[in-house]
């Protein structure tokens, strides 16, 4: 007799991918990491999970793919890196899920869609109906448009519009995965006797003063963005994990 499948918890998750995780704390993406990743992702959509994806790593991407070694700044020049990573960021994850059959839809947001009604309801019935035909929504902000997260002020590393799509769709679960395992007493790289906090009951002034700055300096976001986050999400009523994303 076969063993039975282990029921799922969630059945809505939204998981969000962080730009230190998926380059592995490198300069461009790491293949491996990413095929991990979309393995787990592809069992869970195999036991009937409903996921939706929100990733970074366009810039990132785009570095790589145009051969730059070195930090451009300027905001349109970010904007270029973004216009061309996120063709590359896309094929990726549509390989990567083609041998589970599954199929990925791209979908490019901006706080604007999400403020005005009817781009609201627009973006909610889309992805919605996309969930219905057992689609994986691959999500980013559209930085091509929107410059906000490029200046650092945006969504936040796409951390916050991670939490607006948990809302949008009704998900029961927010996932939200980076190079770290969560929320700390201190800084674990300065502070080695930090603690890991299993679980935050509620999101206070308290609970923002442990959240210190993004250290890989790839990603927009920190332990600040993942916080708003969650208190966005878990006021709606969803469920938030911060969590690292090399554990399986």
């Amino acid at each position: 007799m076969a063993p039975k499948t282990p029921q799922i918890k969630y059945k809505r998750i939204v998981v969000k991918l962080g730009t230190s995780l998926l380059t592995g704390g490198g300069a461009s993406l790491d293949l491996n990491i990413i095929s991990s990743l979309t393995a787990q992702l592809s069992s869970l959509h195999n036991r009937g999970a409903e996921l939706a994806v929100v990733t970074s790593g366009a810039v990132a991407s785009g570095r790589a793919k145009l051969g730059l070694t070195k930090k451009i700044k300027g905001i349109p020049y970010k904007q270029v890196l973004s216009s061309v990573g996120q063709s590359h960021l896309m094929y990726t994850y549509e390989k990567l899920f083609e041998p589970q059959n599954i199929t990925v839809a791209q979908a490019l947001l901006t706080r604007a869609d999400l403020c005005d009604r009817a781009g609201y309801l627009n973006g909610r019935n889309t992805l919605l109906a996309l969930i219905e035909l057992g689609v994986i929504s691959i999500i980013n902000e559209n930085d091509v448009v929107a410059v906000e997260e490029l200046q650092g002020s945006r969504f936040g590393d796409n951390d916050n519009l991670s939490a607006m799509v948990a809302n949008l769709i009704d998900a029961d679960l927010l996932l939200i995965l980076s190079d770290i395992s969560g929320l700390y007493t201190a800084n674990p790289s300065l502070h080695p006797e930090a603690s890991l906090i299993p679980e935050v009951k509620k999101i206070d002034e308290n609970i923002f003063a442990l959240a210190g700055r993004s250290l890989g300096g790839l990603g927009t976001g920190g332990m600040l963005t993942k916080l708003q986050a969650a208190k966005m999400a878990t006021a709606c009523g969803i469920s938030v994990i911060i969590a690292k994303g090399s554990e399986p």
